[in-house]
């Protein structure tokens, strides 16, 4: 196909210089001193072309002759530049494969190279990559005084070069990683500072943060920051919310008074005090620091709407009651019967009605309720070994000896 193409425009050019020369009857006369040379336009004018075609082609040669040195030189910082990236590259797959000290002598290379030639020393992200796989290859080997030296090479040189930006954002990163691999969560959490606003809401930040938090204890500010993961869509809907569980009961825990502890529930986010896990925890952990009708407070909105629980929901919140019932007032009797009549087949809620009903003094209906949770299997241990402790108090107040026995021994059974 290209031989036709070709045939066909050598025909169209010989068309057109027939048409145009064939009937040319031009004469160029030249004159040199005392001499004169006649000749058709034709030959002049090809003439005329051959000679600027050999001129063209002499001094292209020429060129070509005195640059022969400067295209040596390219060819050879070409092939060093070849042998450096390489060099990377293999470091690269070796830190990749788990060969970390191959990995930090094939970076080393690299870097030698690149120094070694001047016109690839401008090369800064080049450089700060081989510093990066280089102190990646120390950490993993322990050298922890070689990573901190290739790290704080690779920070200095990034910060001083646009081209490198980005390679400054994943130093920071890793230098946060290793020292969350040092228990280090101080330092973790400084260079995590150092990030910009923009980097610092990235998902692996965000990880690296809730990790440092943690370690440092700091379980409001993990708190938040897992809160930050879940909207991104860091964790599965599942485990963020057993994460933000988690880290609601860690900082519950950390009040040491009841004026500590209102100010943890006020600082929690409105999605966590409706959660009904966070509440339940907060009323136990009210109870435990002398508080329980605070944690009943906490309690109230779940037990006015409970059909709108969980069956584990239900059973937290009615656990979390037994343990705020000291001090109950009447107001609470109409929403538990209401409980026990809605969700009669549910153990947790038979128990925490029969106990607060055992605290108002009414044993006939405690009773009832009381015993059919304590011989309900799938109720915990501790709630059910409770109901039978309530009941033998309950048969000790109204003299009743060997009931009270009876429900001991029950309870020690259950221990």
């Amino acid at each position: 196909m290209r031989a036709v193409i070709w045939f066909l425009l050598i025909s169209a050019v010989a068309v057109v210089a027939a048409t145009t020369l064939g009937t040319n009857d031009g004469i160029v006369s030249i004159y040199w001193g005392t001499w004169r040379l006649d000749t058709s336009l034709n030959l002049f004018l090809l003439a005329l072309v051959g000679t600027c075609f050999v001129l063209a082609s002499v001094i292209q040669a020429v060129h070509s002759l005195t640059g022969l040195p400067q295209r040596a030189h390219e060819w050879r910082v070409a092939r060093r530049d070849r042998t450096a990236q390489a060099a990377l590259r293999d470091a690269l797959a070796q830190y990749f494969g788990g060969r970390y000290s191959r990995a930090q002598s094939a970076a080393q290379r690299a870097l030698a190279i690149q120094a070694d030639t001047p016109d690839l020393t401008q090369d800064n992200e080049f450089t700060v990559l081989g510093h990066l796989l280089a102190a990646g290859s120390a950490h993993r080997l322990q050298d922890r005084a070689k990573r901190d030296d290739e790290l704080k090479r690779a920070l200095e040189l990034a910060r001083t070069s646009f081209a490198a930006r980005s390679a400054e954002e994943g130093a920071r990163l890793l230098a946060a990683e290793w020292a969350l691999d040092d228990r280090d969560a101080a330092r973790a959490l400084e260079l995590l500072a150092e990030l910009p606003p923009g980097v610092a809401r990235r998902t692996h930040a965000l990880r690296l943060k809730l990790q440092a938090t943690r370690l440092g204890r700091q379980p409001q500010e993990a708190l938040k920051t897992a809160r930050l993961l879940a909207k991104h869509q860091g964790f599965s809907k599942v485990a963020a919310q057993g994460l933000l569980r988690s880290l609601a009961s860690e900082s519950l825990a950390t009040a040491r008074d009841i004026d500590q502890l209102r100010r943890v529930w006020l600082q929690f986010d409105n999605a966590d005090r409706r959660d009904p896990c966070v509440a339940a925890g907060a009323a136990h952990r009210a109870a435990e620091l002398g508080a329980p009708e605070e944690g009943r407070a906490w309690l109230r909105p779940f037990w006015e709407r409970l059909g709108e629980l969980s069956a584990d929901d239900r059973a937290a919140v009615a656990i979390a009651l037994v343990a705020a019932l000291p001090g109950m007032g009447p107001e609470w009797l109409s929403r538990l019967e209401a409980a026990a009549q809605a969700f009669p087949r549910e153990p947790a809620i038979a128990h925490a009605v029969g106990s607060a009903l055992a605290e108002r003094k009414l044993w006939g209906k405690a009773r009832q309720l009381l015993e059919s949770a304590a011989d309900d299997p799938e109720l915990p241990l501790a709630q059910r070994r409770h109901a039978w402790l309530t009941m033998a108090r309950m048969a000790e107040e109204e003299g009743q000896r060997e009931r009270a026995v009876r429900c001991f021994e029950a309870a020690a059974r259950l221990a």
